[in-house]
């Protein structure tokens, strides 16, 4: 099975994440390449539509898991429009996974995930996982090993 993850990371904390998941899915014996998002210009400010200079093709994968940090109790600016400018992921099995620094999901997290959820499924996609990785938490290593525990058994 192909797998490909594809991350935004503006401080490099949702790609640390990408990688353990890698690690994870790579140990049961799927093909996976993990590709980043990266805008023309990498701020938190600048508005959609924006220019990348790597915008990964979503559609050579059998699974997509998608990751991205929370802006401002958000899904990230950069993800939004890569995912708004995708094809159809009609059909195709999706993870999501997010990174934020504030206590709780529910400053931020949930709302961010369900922005995800309804852009993958606005697509086509069916999400079958969904984690949270809470980077300021002192169960941040848990966070961790429990989102790459969950995303990775996704396509069996």
């Amino acid at each position: 099975m192909k797998i490909g993850i594809i991350v935004y990371s503006h401080t490099g904390n949702t790609l640390s994440v990408a990688e353990r998941i890698r690690e994870k899915l790579t140990a049961k014996g799927h093909e996976t390449e993990l590709k980043r998002v990266i805008p023309a210009v990498d701020d938190p400010k600048v508005k959609a539509p924006m220019e990348f200079a790597s915008a990964p093709d979503a559609t050579d994968y059998d699974v997509l898991l998608f990751g991205s940090p929370v802006w401002g109790f958000s899904l990230s600016t950069v993800m939004k429009d890569y995912l708004t400018k995708q094809p159809s992921l009609s059909g195709k099995q999706v993870g999501c996974f997010l990174t934020h620094a504030f206590p709780y999901p529910w400053l931020g997290g949930n709302s961010a995930m369900k922005q995800f959820r309804g852009l993958c499924e606005k697509k086509g996609a069916k999400v079958a996982a969904t984690a949270i990785v809470n980077w300021s938490s002192k169960k941040r290593e848990k966070d961790i090993i429990t989102a790459s525990e969950l995303l990775g058994k996704i396509g069996g």
